[in-house]
Formats: structure tokens, sequence, C-alpha cells
């Protein structure tokens, strides 16, 4: 590929590497999922991965977006959406890049990758710089470690309460306090299945 990828591009070929398990999206489910409005420009942006070798081409058929069958074929990479607050909560915000996480560290289901930042965490062996691999789901069971949307804005790593009136997340260091909201200030968007580290 001579050509590196914008950014709306690499988002793009990140959702079809996250999802590559589920049948393939249409144009219209794609740009809902990634909250594009011109079908025109989500549709450029689909050409240019087609001549990239990236995903096949669609030759005006009505079926789903799919990658191509070395693409799709790759199963040791997940998107790297960002950085993830251990203590006060910070924006996850989306990144182009994707990272190797053997197939052993992951579920089925789809997976992304996180690099924690801050040291709330630490008593549960979860360091700064540390890499979380989160399964993509809205709900979880108490106890569970989560990445937790706080009033769809900020996120944060914390292992989750919820009762009736109210979410409680919680960290491992006693340096920091346990968060209070009520239930519809949080939306859950992931459980932390494994990590990953180096020592350099």
């Amino acid at each position: 590929m001579d050509t590196p990828l914008t950014r709306r591009q690499r988002e793009i070929h990140d959702y079809l590497r996250a999802h590559a398990d589920e049948p393939p999206p249409s144009l219209d489910e794609l740009a809902q999922a990634l909250g594009m409005r011109s079908r025109g420009s989500l549709h450029r942006h689909i050409q240019a991965l087609v001549d990239a070798g990236l995903v096949e081409p669609m030759d005006g058929k009505k079926r789903g977006v799919r990658l191509t069958a070395g693409e799709a074929d790759n199963d040791d990479e997940l998107p790297l959406l960002g950085r993830i607050a251990a203590g006060q909560p910070i924006a996850a915000l989306p990144q182009p890049e994707t990272f190797e996480v053997p197939t052993q560290l992951r579920r089925d289901r789809p997976c992304y990758v996180l690099e924690v930042d801050g040291d709330s965490m630490i008593d549960e062996g979860i360091f700064d710089g540390d890499w979380v691999v989160v399964e993509q789901r809205d709900r979880a069971d108490n106890g569970e470690l989560v990445v937790a949307l706080i009033n769809g804005e900020e996120a944060t790593l914390k292992r989750i309460e919820q009762r009736p009136d109210r979410v409680i997340l919680h960290p491992a260091n006693a340096d920091h306090a346990p968060q209070e909201y009520a239930p519809e200030q949080v939306t859950i968007q992931g459980v932390v299945v494994s990590q990953m580290r180096r020592y350099f």
C-alpha cells in the first residue's frame, strides 16, 4: 500500500476488522455505526480502501462491505482506541492504530485495546502504560472490570457495582475514592478480559 490511509479510512478499516466475525455491514449500517451523515463521503473512503487492497470491490452489488480475504484472516490485530483513565476520568479518543493480540487473550466476540493511564487500579496489578483487552458489550455483572462512559463524554476503568438507584465505580488504590453516579449517567462500553505489559 503506497498511499497512507487517512484517519477516517483507518477508522473504517479498524471497525471492519473489529467486527470481522459478524455479517458484513451495509453502507447505511456502517455510516450509522461510525456516526457519518454523508453516504457519498463514506463511499469515497470505501473506494480508497478498495484501491488499497483492503476491502473487496462492491461493483454496485447490494451486499455488505467486506474485507479482502487476507485482511479478514489476520486475527491477531485489534483496534487500539486510545488511552483509558485508571484515575480520574478522561476521554478515550479513537486512534488510527491496531494492536497485535494473541487469540488466547481475547474472546470470540468483538474486542478492542486501550492503554491504561493512571494508578487507581494498581492494587489489582494494572499499572500506568499497561494495555487492556476489552470485550465490547453494554452490560456487565457486578464486580467486573469495565470501561464506563460517564455522561456520554469521559471514560474510565473501574470495578462496577450496580444498584437500583446508583452505580458505584470502585478503584483498586487506597488513595482514590469510589465514584458514584446515577444509573443514567453511566454507559458500559466493554468488560476487560485480559491485559498486557512490556518491561522496557
